[in-house]
């Protein structure tokens, strides 16, 4: 499915009904992505996937901006689809989108989580994202694989899932030599150079899941430290063991996280 925003084709999936969960993409990632989730996701709630402009089978752009511009197409999203309020949950680049969305757009989240997900792009990333993009340039899909995937996920994992990963590694290797691919992967790194909303944090109202991960070198937990100081109506809960794709690590933790917090009756008890 799809509809248009400021004449870019927007894709988006849609799966069974009730209340309303908008899975928001890491930044390699696409719709297809959250297959092994959809049956969980969908049995009880609406769920909903969205690619980004640059990912998936959404539109390219060709000038820069910034992840504010994502925000905007998730609230064009749920416009389009009709839809008062939602649950959103980000993990990474899709967790800096959903906090953007959380300050911009108040009255549309219903509860929002946020997986290894960071409240502004420090140096550390900075300078890893822009070593992404040099390696991009080469067009050497073999070694931008090498430099980006292992890091995303705890050593442990890795090694244990090393089939997997091989597998991974076949898949991904011609994407990440495809010129088209690498020319959207470096804007959509770009365009979270500049993300920082610290400041704005206190601005969120909504029940919110802060989710850090004890392996995640990509963005440790001294980040999700921040979101959960200054979110005043948060919880904050570790995943032991799990490195940055938290959901591919551990994903019955991650789905009873999600589906646990979402569907929740209550966000308060008086005990």
């Amino acid at each position: 499915m799809e509809f248009l925003f400021r004449g870019k084709k927007i894709h988006y999936k849609s799966f069974g009904e009730g209340k309303p969960i908008v899975l928001l993409n890491g930044i390699m990632m696409s719709t297809n992505s959250w297959a092994p989730f959809i049956d969980s996701f969908s049995a009880d709630n609406r769920l909903i996937l969205l690619d980004f402009l640059d990912q998936g089978l959404s539109d390219r752009m060709t000038e820069p901006y910034t992840q504010d511009l994502q925000a905007e197409v998730l609230a064009a999203l749920l416009t389009h689809l009709d839809l008062e309020k939602a649950s959103i949950v980000g993990i990474s680049y899709g967790g800096e989108v959903a906090l953007k969305f959380a300050i911009a757009y108040p009255d549309m989240v219903d509860r929002l989580l946020l997986f290894n997900t960071t409240a502004r792009t420090s140096e550390w990333l900075r300078d890893i994202g822009r070593g992404w993009n040099l390696i991009g340039e080469s067009g050497n899909g073999e070694a931008y694989y090498n430099v980006t995937i292992p890091v995303i996920y705890s050593s442990g994992f890795y090694q244990r899932e090393i089939a997997w990963m091989k597998r991974r590694e076949k898949q991904l290797v011609p994407l990440f030599s495809d010129a088209a691919w690498q020319a959207a992967m470096k804007r959509l790194v770009d365009s979270a150079e500049s993300h920082d909303c610290v400041k704005d944090l206190g601005k969120i109202s909504a029940p919110t899941l802060i989710v850090t991960c004890t392996e995640d070198t990509l963005v440790p937990r001294v980040e999700q430290d921040v979101l959960a100081k200054e979110i005043k109506n948060s919880s904050y809960v570790s995943i032991i063991g799990s490195g940055h794709a938290s959901m591919y690590e551990k994903p019955l933790l991650f789905s009873t996280l999600v589906l646990g917090f979402v569907n929740s009756r209550r966000t308060e008890f008086k005990i």
